[in-house]
This record gives structure tokens, sequence and C-alpha cells, in this order.
């Protein structure tokens, strides 16, 4: 299903969003470990760099919790009226793709390709809006060589045996996003070559370039064939699609050092101002706080669990949380997640059927868009904002009991409209939440059903009437009993 922006989709029908307030978004930086406001360089236009996968295997919950608490920052943007430029690489050539390789006899970039289709399938079943730009590092050698030979000829990296190293202790304030002390550095084991045929002169220097190995993918340079080192490509393509000083950059925790710390390295080496406000999410993780990781067998595949699960509600569990936080991934997190986006959905379901076509003021409404922007607007909380979303359901069910239809539609209104910021509405987002094509086949079975057991109980069978409505319930299927008739929602 194709994503939407967050004020597609709404134009004529009289409904949200009714006017998106500007954004004055403050987020934490990590490079100054505060909350402060996103100033982008060039006003109503925001530049954001995403580090995305490394595709050596299939995606899993973690890699898309990154991807829907990113998202929500684009959204959000993009309703406060900015033009949003968002990058998202593709790793599609790295050590872990090439051992992935080798032990299963797959070519590398068969490996690759399938697993980048997998990628973006799964951000596709949750809604996650595409990336203005999507470079992979296999298109952007030249653009990599270039700023390695740029970096050598400021004097801040060397070739040595086929590899070229940046020179970290020549890098200005190398250390200074991650807070780590370089001196105390050079002892530990973050410190450790990668593996490299070079000399390196320094343990904390990191390739740059990698001299080719035997049957493993390389490209020609000036120093001899390799490939690219992890931390290069991210520079390179920052800056080829976003311009040497942007906005923002993006990531999971996990790659604050070294992956990030030494994009900064580099770019700084190369006299680029690079990202001038740091974002870091929290990771998932498993029983006992650990994160989530193929390496260490504890991955969930986002396959595996939309076979089970409704890409609505694992949209809803992935990102209910602050983004900051990690999420412990479990069979609980899911069922309050199913039953607390169900109570939207019934809402919505049920109001909208109420209110038909009834005007909407929303100067009626008893749902608060501005806690839900003031919520947003610090530091992405969407923990805060989806409080004033239930808060809103509650008020509104409480008007569709009472028939106040003019204020139920404002309300209804400005829910749908703080659930489109966060691509949850079930109306426009996510018409399958409905029954999709399927809706008026369905709603028609029900309605039989529901006949037959309204001729039960005229007739005063009871036995026969519970049989009915358990065997839908059964079936997912619960029956309302209301004072303007039988309604009835998916569990």
């Amino acid at each position: 299903m194709a994503s939407k922006s967050p004020t597609e989709g709404w134009e004529g029908k009289g409904g949200p969003p009714v006017a998106f307030l500007a954004v004055s978004l403050r987020l934490y930086d990590t490079a100054t470990r505060s909350v402060r406001p996103l100033a982008p360089l060039q006003a109503g236009h925001v530049g954001v760099y995403v580090c995305g996968p490394t595709v050596q295997a299939l995606p899993h919950v973690g890699h898309l919790r990154s991807a829907v608490a990113l998202d929500v920052l684009h959204r959000w943007l993009l309703t406060g009226g900015d033009q949003v430029t968002f990058v998202r690489n593709v790793t599609d050539i790295d050590d872990k793709i090439v051992h992935e390789a080798a032990h299963t006899g797959e070519p590398w970039w068969a490996l690759a390709t399938r697993n980048t289709r997998a990628f973006l399938q799964a951000y596709d079943a949750v809604q996650v809006l595409p990336p203005t730009a999507e470079p992979r590092v296999t298109a952007s050698i030249i653009s990599i060589r270039t700023l390695i030979e740029r970096i050598i000829s400021r004097g801040h990296a060397y070739a040595s045996g086929g590899d070229v190293y940046l020179s970290v202790r020549t890098a200005p304030g190398y250390g200074g996003l991650s807070g780590q002390d370089p001196d105390q550095l050079r002892s530990s084991d973050k410190a450790v070559a990668h593996g490299l045929t070079g000399q390196k002169r320094d343990p904390l220097d990191f390739a740059l370039w990698k001299a080719a190995k035997p049957g493993e993918p390389s490209w020609p340079s000036q120093w001899g064939p390799g490939r690219p080192g992890w931390h290069i490509e991210c520079s390179a393509m920052a800056v080829d699609h976003l311009g040497d000083r942007f906005d923002l950059h993006a990531g999971g925790l996990d790659l604050v050092f070294p992956h990030h710390e030494n994009e900064v390295a580099q770019s700084r080496c190369a006299g680029h101002g690079f990202a001038q406000h740091w974002l870091h999410h929290g990771l998932v993780t498993v029983a006992g706080g650990e994160k989530m990781s193929k390496s260490t067998g504890t991955s969930t595949l986002v396959q595996d669990v939309l076979a089970t699960v409704r890409p609505q509600v694992l949209r809803y569990v992935l990102g209910a949380g602050h983004y900051r936080s990690p999420l412990e991934w479990s069979s609980m997190a899911l069922a309050d997640g199913e039953a607390a986006y169900g109570r939207i959905e019934t809402f919505v379901r049920n109001a909208t059927e109420a209110v038909g076509d009834t005007t909407v003021d929303e100067a009626l409404a008893k749902a608060c868009w501005d806690e839900f922007a003031t919520a947003l607007d610090d530091d992405l909380g969407v923990p805060q904002a989806l409080a004033a979303v239930h808060a809103g359901v509650r008020t509104g069910n409480a008007l569709l009991a009472s028939r106040e239809l003019p204020a139920l539609a404002a309300t209804l209104s400005v829910v749908r409209r703080m659930l489109t910021v966060l691509a949850l509405d079930p109306v426009e987002q996510w018409p399958a939440g409905n029954g999709g094509e399927l809706s008026s086949v369905v709603d028609a079975l029900v309605a039989i059903v529901v006949e037959a057991r309204a001729d039960a109980r005229a007739h005063k069978d009871w036995a026969r009437a519970d049989a009915v409505r358990d065997r839908l319930a059964s079936s997912g299927i619960v029956l309302e009993d209301t004072a303007d008739g039988v309604r009835w929602r998916l569990t």
C-alpha cells in the first residue's frame, strides 16, 4: 500500500486537517546533550540524513522501530509546512554482506538486492513515507573516492598497503559527539583494526578505503582495487544529496560510536560543516534488556510478525513509546497495542457512521489539537500525543452515546487529524483495517447474522441468540447493542 503524506487525501472532504499549525520543534541533540530547537539552515526547508540498513539479512522489528520513529519526525515536519529532503541510505556492500554471501553461496549483489527489496516492503507495510533519495553505496563509489582524495590532500589521511586510513589525531574535536576520550580509546578494544591489510600509524586510525581481498568485490582506485570503509560512505552520500552542511543526522544509539563519531571526524577533515543536529533513537530489546540483533540470535523478523499481527497494530506498538527510550519486544506489548488501537478503530468507525454528513465545526471539538502539537514539538513526545488522542476518543464515545452529533463530528475530525500525523487513521491510511475492498461484503454478511440474532431475540429464543453472538465473538467480531441498533467491531 502506498504511503501518504499527512496532508494528502483530505481535499474537498470537509474533514481533517482543517488547519495545520506551524511546527516549532525542539529535539534532543546528542552533540550538545540538550533539547534544543531544530533550526534549519534554510527557512522552510529541512535536510535530514538517516543511516539506513546494511542489507546482509532480512529486516527485523528493530529495523522497523527505527523507520517508524523517524517517520513520525518526517511527517511532523511536513505537517508544519516544511519542505523536507529526507535521505536514507542503503549499505549494499559491507564485510557482513560479503561474509553472508560466502556462507550461503549466493552472489553478494543478489543477496543485497533481495534483502533491500524486503526492507522496502517492510517499510511500506507500516506506512513509512518513502525518502526523497535512497542512495546506495555501490552507486556512490566515485563520490566516496573523491571525498577520500580531498581528505588526503588536506593532510588528514594516508595510504598504506592498499588501504587508506584517517589520521584521527589530526581530526579536530575527535570524541566530542560520543563523549569519548581519545587517549583512553587508544588502549581499548574499540581501537582494534578492522581486519585490514595496511599498517596504521595509530591504533585509533580507521579505514576510509580497504584493499581488495581475493574473491571479494572491489572497485578500482589510485590506491589499488578495493572498496569503501563503513564510515566514509555516509559522509559522501550525505554531502552528495544535502550539501556539506545540513540540518539533521539521525540513527540508532548504537551508531553514536564509532560510526557517527567517525563520520564527524572525516567530514570535518574534508572541511565540511556536516550535520548541525544529531538525533539518536533507542533500540528494541528482548527480555533482560539485550539489544535485538541477528548476530545474537535474538531478532524477530518483520515477515514473521506480520503473519499474525496487523501492520497498523505493529506500527502502533513500534511508535507508541518515546523515540529515545528502549522498546522491549514481547507478546504482551503486541496484545496491549492491539487493544489500544482497537479502541481507536472502534470509535472512528462508529463515530463516522453516526455523524454522516454532519457539518464539521472544530470550534465545537472536545479533543485538543494543541495538546497533541505541544507534545510532538517537545522532542517528539509521542506518548503524550497519544494520550491526547485517547482522551479525544473517550470524550468522543461519550458524545456518541449522548447523540451530540455536531460536537461528535468536530471531535472526530480532530482525532483523525492527530491520527493522520502518526499514520494511524483507520479511514484514509488503513482502509484494510475496516475490511479494505471486502468491507461491503463483510458488512453485508455480518448484517445477515445480526438479523438472524434479532429474529431469535424477537421469538425469545435466547439460547440461539446467544449462540449467534458467541460464534461471531469466536471469529473476532463483537456485537454491541446500542440505542441506535446493533453495531459490530473487530476484536
